[in-house]
């Protein structure tokens, strides 16, 4: 499992947006986003850079 720190993520339409840019890289992704501890896992994959990537240019903050 991947898991990632994301900032930015604040209501209902984060979580669509980050899951979408997820599973653009991986279709048959799992994606778990947790707002309140500002954390995505992704079970799956073991796409993790491209992953990152994907969150960040879906306008968030992904910690290194």
């Amino acid at each position: 499992m991947l898991r990632f720190q994301v900032e930015g993520m604040t209501c209902g339409h984060c979580v669509q947006s980050v899951t979408k840019a997820v599973q653009a890289v991986d279709a048959k992704a799992q994606v778990q986003v947790d707002l309140a501890g500002k954390s995505v896992s992704v079970e799956g994959s073991d796409q993790k850079d491209a992953i990152a990537a994907a969150i960040r240019d879906a306008g968030y903050e992904v910690a290194a």
